[in-house]
């Protein structure tokens, strides 16, 4: 599928009903972006946020936030400081799995980059319990109907690209308990193929189960853009596919939106004009499917799109009902 053609299609026909950039409190002279999709513990929702300078790269923190009012997050105070990048958040056995990328220097210059992951029953207590491969970003996790877990990963090196055609490929493995997670397992993960081609890039997001038994999964898609010779540009946009866990195959590939759905704002670098790297999807209480995405690395943006996973069911009250303790969707919902 031509997915570069798939998303200016996409454009040229998706009309934005309610969009919005977020605003951060307490964090004045940072940037809050590559946020984790929002979640609810003891009544209230919080969000994790990557908190950096704008003149900055490599020296960001994960920090909790509060909703506060519409599209309003508060910094949550003496709550713990995660030395990651773009956080992700998942419910596993009715704990919380919070997960981002850790960058390691070298005098100075970058040594490797790896996830780290946190798990707990307190927000304010959260635990760190394992290390993902060297220079592997974007691994996800999701709790399965029967118990298990299903483990995305994101390989991207030149043996990539030299076998397979394209900078990275999606790999998937099913664990049985968070005590398997480790850097081994995950590099090991078979692929999923199909959905990259030359010089393209992506991975999973956010992993939901759903009514079907399948895996609906939010991601990106992302590739150069050399056409302007004097201004290339990288482009990330949101994208959704569905795995059959059993088999192993995708399907549903689509193009869910991209940066000019959502309202305009600065940029960290010039090179950054069509970059909205996704956070993930969440219910409203009044069924509508809202997409949060970080936008040119320096700010996160709502915007309310279709359901992308129709024909699959919704968003399994299954799921929700073992994420009881930190509810993924609006505890008054199960789905789309």
């Amino acid at each position: 599928m031509d997915m570069i053609a798939a998303k200016k299609c996409f454009e040229e026909t998706f009309t934005p009903s309610d969009s919005a950039l977020l605003t951060f409190k307490g964090t004045e002279g940072f940037d809050v972006y590559n946020c984790s999709i929002p979640f609810y513990w003891k009544g209230k929702r919080y969000i994790f946020g990557r908190v950096e300078k704008r003149e900055e790269w490599a020296r960001s923190w994960v920090r909790l936030f509060e909703e506060s009012g519409k599209d309003e997050w508060t910094l949550v105070h003496n709550s713990m400081i995660y030395p990651l990048e773009d956080p992700y958040v998942s419910c596993i056995h009715n704990q919380l799995v919070m997960g981002g990328t850790h960058v390691r220097m070298r005098q100075g210059k970058l040594d490797t980059y790896y996830a780290y992951f946190y798990r707990g029953t307190d927000i304010h207590n959260m635990r760190y319990f394992t290390t993902g491969p060297d220079f592997m970003k974007d691994i996800r996790l999701v709790e399965l109907a029967d118990g298990r877990i299903g483990v995305f990963s994101r390989p991207r090196d030149e043996r990539i690209t030299e076998k397979y055609g394209s900078d990275a490929m999606v790999g998937f493995t099913i664990i049985n308990s968070l005590d398997e997670l480790n850097a081994d397992l995950i590099a090991g993960a078979p692929y999923l193929e199909g959905l990259f081609e030359s010089g393209q890039w992506g991975a999973c997001n956010q992993a939901y189960l759903l009514e079907s038994g399948k895996i609906g999964v939010i991601g990106h898609f992302a590739y150069s853009d050399t056409r302007d010779k004097e201004n290339p540009q990288i482009v990330y946009f949101p994208i959704s596919f569905v795995v059959d866990p059993l088999a192993a195959k995708i399907g549903g590939l689509k193009v869910i939106a991209s940066r000019k759905c959502f309202p305009p704002g600065p940029i960290k670098q010039s090179n950054m004009l069509d970059v909205a790297f996704t956070s993930g999807i969440i219910i409203r209480k009044d069924g509508a499917t809202e997409l949060y995405s970080g936008l040119g690395d320096c700010m996160e943006g709502r915007l309310v799109i279709d359901y992308p996973f129709e024909g699959e069911g919704n968003i399994a009250a299954a799921a929700q009902k073992n994420a009881s303790r930190f509810p993924l969707q609006s505890p008054e919902v199960s789905g789309g």
